[in-house]
């Protein structure tokens, strides 16, 4: 499973031109699920993003998690994460992880990051979108639960 987190000050999601998630101060997930990816790899990846460290503190230090803060996420599934672009000049699609199984594992990290006590947004599953948010920092990261 691979992620792009950013911090934001703000962000939505538009579908069909509806703004079906908006978050104020937190960070965004771009979620990408590949085969083989298993529950365990979106439990590591929700501790992970529950508890990384950065928000700024008092002295301006990336002390903080989005819970510490008392922020929002706006997880959106991105297939094109698991984009191979080795080879050729388009990139190839195969290490996505199939809709069905994708939309299974995605559910279920919003389930377990749910739970952790952070209030979430989401996109839609599949569909085309147009995400906007202010990136503050800016501060943005790849996270691969791959690379545990």
């Amino acid at each position: 499973m691979i992620s792009v987190v950013q911090r934001c000050s703000q962000a939505n999601v538009n579908v069909r031109g509806n703004t079906i998630g908006e978050i104020g101060i937190g960070f965004v997930v771009l979620l990408g699920i590949q085969k083989n990816d298993l529950v365990s790899d979106a439990d590591y990846l929700v501790k992970k993003l529950s508890t990384l460290r950065i928000f700024s503190d008092s002295s301006e230090k990336m002390n903080l998690s989005i819970k510490d803060i008392e922020g929002s996420a706006l997880v959106i599934s991105q297939f094109t994460l698991c984009g191979d672009t080795r080879k050729g000049r388009r990139p190839s699609f195969v290490n996505a992880e199939l809709p069905e199984k994708g939309k299974e594992l995605y559910n279920y990290f919003l389930s377990r990051f749910k739970k952790e006590g952070i209030q979430i947004q989401t996109g839609e599953f599949g569909a085309m979108m147009e995400v906007s948010l202010i990136n503050n920092g800016p501060v943005t990261l790849i996270l691969n639960s791959r690379d545990r």
